[in-house]
């Protein structure tokens, strides 16, 4: 039992709801980050068709990095294929332009509908963004990552090759 002291308990209520809303606010923290995770999207390469120059491309790694880039952005379009990473960049057009492919740096196109869809299952609001995606099974990837603007390519291969 608690000690009363001056005609009140040690153990006020107070206390007691204190120590509640800190757990509730811890909960619902965690399951808020649960549910964030829990968003990242899938992708099957099985059925979502894209091409490099015009072979259909079939993932054969762990890991890749995701860029989403308009060939419009000469910039981009020229970093990307001179990037060094140690994990390979796939890197998909939205005007769906042929490209070369460099030694880390896969250029994917695909039809219109597909470039839709692409966009819309992953939320893609700004060119160029970046996330990752990891092998599930065969040819199905799962996102990684959130993702976000890429903002400065150099800052990402330091941040990249640290990994």
């Amino acid at each position: 039992m608690a000690k009363k002291k001056g005609g009140k308990s040690l153990f006020s209520l107070s206390t007691l709801l204190a120590s509640f809303f800190g757990s509730a606010l811890i909960a619902g923290a965690f399951a808020y980050f649960n549910y964030k995770f829990s968003e990242y999207k899938f992708i099957d390469f099985k059925k979502w068709t894209f091409y490099e120059k015009s072979d259909i491309f079939t993932p054969k790694e762990e890991k890749y990095i995701v860029v989403f880039y308009s060939s419009r952005d000469s910039d981009t379009q020229e970093k990307l294929a001179k990037v060094d990473l140690n994990i390979p960049i796939i890197a998909i057009d939205y005007y769906n332009t042929v490209r070369t492919n460099s030694k880390t740096t896969t250029f994917l196109r695909s039809g219109t509908k597909n470039s839709l869809n692409f966009i819309q299952r992953f939320n893609i609001y700004e060119s160029p963004s970046i996330f990752f995606i990891k092998k599930s099974k065969e040819t199905l990837y799962k996102q990684d990552s959130m993702i976000r603007k890429l903002d400065n390519l150099d800052d990402l291969t330091s941040e990249v090759n640290q990994l």
